[in-house]
């Protein structure tokens, strides 16, 4: 759990919910849509799990609905609450469970680099041995396409289309969400994790 020290002046209200967090330091990437559903970069300087603040090119307006895709993190949204020329802050709509687990990936995040560790663990990314393979969309519609590497929570796929960000698409028998666009391809975050063994019988 993040827990707030006694010299933190951030949440006003010492009996509000927040009080029980502070805000990290991660530097995460990532991509977010504004409420004209256009797409840009960012980066995730800072966040609790009731707020973020989001670097960008891209200024929103205060109280606009933003979403996003985060790298370790997935899904987030909320409506910005302060915005200047190259940050915006947002405020989370998150039940209090997705709150529990983005604490929980906060404090992660937060002792990823100290701690020494390359990558989660949990999610190592792993070479097809098959790599060719399908991506359908809901409309029907079907993309040969070759899987650069996988894990149990998402892929990099080459394609030659780019579905926008937040499609919902599926990679052989794995549904998931496109979360970023790359050159070559792009990335995907599934729905559910997948069991082990079916990534393992893939690589």
């Amino acid at each position: 759990m993040l827990t707030v020290n006694s010299t933190s002046h951030y949440y006003a209200a010492p009996e509000a919910p927040e009080r029980q967090y502070s805000r990290v330091s991660i530097s995460v990437q990532g991509r977010f849509m504004r409420a004209d559903h256009s797409e840009h970069d960012c980066v995730v300087d800072t966040m609790s799990p009731f707020d973020a603040v989001i670097s960008s090119g891209v200024r929103p307006e205060v109280g606009e609905r933003i979403v996003a895709y985060l790298d370790y993190i997935g899904r987030i949204e909320g409506k910005v609450t302060e915005a200047s020329i190259r940050s915006f802050t947002i405020s989370l709509n998150a039940t209090d469970r997705k709150r529990d687990k983005l604490s929980a990936q906060l404090t992660w995040l937060a002792n990823k680099h100290e701690l020494g560790l390359p990558e989660d663990r949990r999610h190592e990314r792993v070479a097809a041995r098959n790599p060719m393979s399908e991506i359908r969309l809901d409309d029907g519609r079907r993309y040969p396409c070759r899987i650069i590497d996988l894990s149990v929570s998402g892929a990099a796929v080459e394609i030659d289309v780019r579905p926008a960000f937040g499609t919902m698409v599926v990679l052989g028998n794995m549904r998931g969400r496109v979360v970023r666009h790359f050159q070559e391809g792009i990335a995907m975050e599934f729905m559910t994790f997948q069991p082990e063994d079916a990534i393992s019988k893939l690589s």
